[in-house]
């Protein structure tokens, strides 16, 4: 199996507890994450080949997330550390259904520091996927080296994965995310939306499903091939040039909703990379709709069961409890 490289940030979930008194100081628990981190500890977890790429704090927050990811099986060898900056933070809360609000301390952080010299060319030679988000979009010299990192996973015959991931809090006042997001989309082979952000993407074009067509029309015009929404426990759509699907999901009890993409982009990448698609291989993938939805539904139960704890890495399952779900509900009611 190729490896699965995954860039951008890393940063620390602050988890809020509930209250063991009226009276009693808020608390927080650490946890490791950061949207592309998470991605490589689902796949790692699930047992895949993993590497992050990324720089961190030289502090005791950066030593933390490079010990997680080591622990989750992640290779670590080109991440970047730096005395320029502190590894970025998040406050989570979560409310009664395990959805989660975020409070970021960042910028300044050290992913942010990343810059297009610091990619080993070496962590390209194996590499079957290469993913990154938005976030590490917000700033001029970081979207350069998130979107060099996909121009070179490209020509290295990677598939180039983007989850849009997007937080408007993380961009700086004034500023209109959709072109730089445009720039990554158009370089992706696959890309994953929530259901709000192709609202906000189809806003420009009247919204609605006129609105939703034209961005799907926009991103088959670049480099992508492959489009999947989730909507939380609602069905997912997928669409490839040729063709279009909806698949449901799973039944489970959500306590923590805060890795719930990052693990589904985990398990599809794996699932991808098992079966050997790369850029290549693509187009064979989505012209066998079993296979496809095969991995769709692989990538949905992983998702469903990282739902079901706390935390981003932490939550992450392991191959065997997928396929225990997968097992429990589809196989016994199909």
């Amino acid at each position: 199996m190729r490896t699965i490289v995954c860039f951008g940030e890393a940063l620390i979930d602050f988890l809020a507890q509930p209250a063991a008194a009226a009276d009693a100081p808020r608390a927080f628990l650490q946890y490791a994450g950061g949207a592309p981190a998470n991605v490589a500890a689902a796949a790692a977890r699930l047992g895949a080949p993993t590497q992050f790429v990324g720089m961190l704090g030289r502090d005791m927050f950066g030593d933390f997330l490079l010990d997680s990811l080591q622990a989750c099986g992640v290779d670590t060898r080109h991440v970047v550390r730096t005395d320029a900056a502190k590894t970025a933070l998040a406050f989570v809360a979560l409310d009664g259904h395990g959805e989660r609000s975020f409070s970021f301390y960042r910028p300044p952080a050290a992913d942010l520091l990343f810059r297009t010299g610091d990619y080993a060319a070496e962590c390209f030679a194996q590499a079957g996927a290469f993913h990154v988000c938005s976030n590490s979009l917000t700033e001029d010299e970081i979207a350069a080296a998130t979107l060099h990192g996909m121009r070179l996973a490209r020509e290295a015959g990677a598939l180039v994965s983007l989850d849009l991931n997007l937080r408007p809090m993380l961009w700086p006042q004034g500023v209109q995310p959709r072109p730089r997001l445009w720039q990554a989309l158009a370089a992706a082979d696959v890309v994953k939306l929530a259901r709000n952000e192709l609202d906000y993407l189809a806003e420009p074009y009247g919204g609605g499903e006129a609105g939703e067509r034209a961005v799907r029309e926009r991103l088959f015009a670049g480099a992508a091939r492959w489009l999947v929404v989730t909507d939380g426990g609602a069905p997912m759509r997928w669409y490839s040039h040729e063709a279009e699907g909806e698949l449901r999901g799973f039944r489970v009890k959500a306590v923590d909703t805060t890795a719930a993409g990052d693990a589904f982009v985990g398990g599809l990448l794996f699932r991808l990379c098992e079966l050997g698609v790369d850029a290549a291989r693509l187009p064979a993938l989505l012209s066998d709709r079993a296979a496809l939805e095969d991995a769709l539904r692989f990538a949905a139960a992983v998702g469903a069961l990282a739902v079901t704890r706390h935390g981003a890495f932490a939550a992450m399952p392991t191959h065997a409890q997928v396929q225990q779900l997968l097992k429990e509900q589809y196989e016994h009611a199909a």
